[in-house]
């Protein structure tokens, strides 16, 4: 399962992406087309209700990368 912070996100997108509702849909549109489609799920858990799972080093450092490659995108 990949994961998502709303922390990270601008505040319009994490008020979207939190407020859908049960079986609502959110298209994620790129240049025109629809690339993706999220739907609300209503066993989401509370907020800090369920431990992240372990990560094995090599997703560690996986996920830290895109996160610095992220960031140096949106910087420039």
């Amino acid at each position: 399962m990949k994961r998502l912070d709303l922390d990270d996100l601008p505040p319009k997108a994490a008020a979207l992406l939190a407020g859908v509702a049960t079986g609502e849909a959110v298209l994620l549109v790129e240049k025109g087309v629809v690339v993706g489609r999220l739907v609300g799920d209503a066993s989401a858990p509370d907020s800090g209700a369920e431990a992240s799972p372990a990560l094995t080093p090599e997703e560690t450092a996986k996920e830290i990368f895109e996160q610095f490659r992220s960031s140096i995108e949106d910087e420039f």
